[in-house]
């Protein structure tokens, strides 16, 4: 029966701090060429601030890629950067779920993240 118990006690230990502070946690990465690799950096956004994942354009090709946090007023809004002498169009995608700015088109879901806790669960030996 115990060991019932401790998937449910490990999803509230890692859930609990994040629903107590009401800050989401996201992805975060610069923004570079789509073809440079950044390793991921896990960022805490402020409040009422969401996850989100933009593409940058040069005419018809997707040039560059960022992630991060953004508030939710500005989420979805298009807009012109320019870097290095030309001008990309910038297009924003915001998500509000921890994590879910990791690939594009993924988001994490809770039945994800139960499945990949009772795995972390059962390797450890827990379950």
């Amino acid at each position: 029966m115990s060991q019932l118990l401790q998937a449910p006690a490990l999803w509230i230990y890692l859930l609990l701090p994040s629903l107590l502070c009401e800050n989401m946690r996201c992805y975060y990465s610069p923004i570079l060429e789509k073809e440079e690799k950044f390793e991921l950096i896990v960022t805490e956004c402020p409040p009422d601030e969401m996850c989100f994942k933009a593409e940058g354009h040069y005419g018809n090709y997707s040039a560059l890629s960022a992630r991060g946090c953004m508030a939710k007023k500005t989420c979805s809004r298009v807009h012109e950067i320019r870097i290095k002498g030309i001008v990309y169009t910038m297009s924003y995608g915001c998500c509000d779920s921890p994590y879910c700015n990791t690939c594009p088109g993924v988001f994490v879901q809770p039945l994800f993240i139960t499945l990949t806790l009772m795995t972390v669960a059962v390797m450890a030996g827990i379950l």
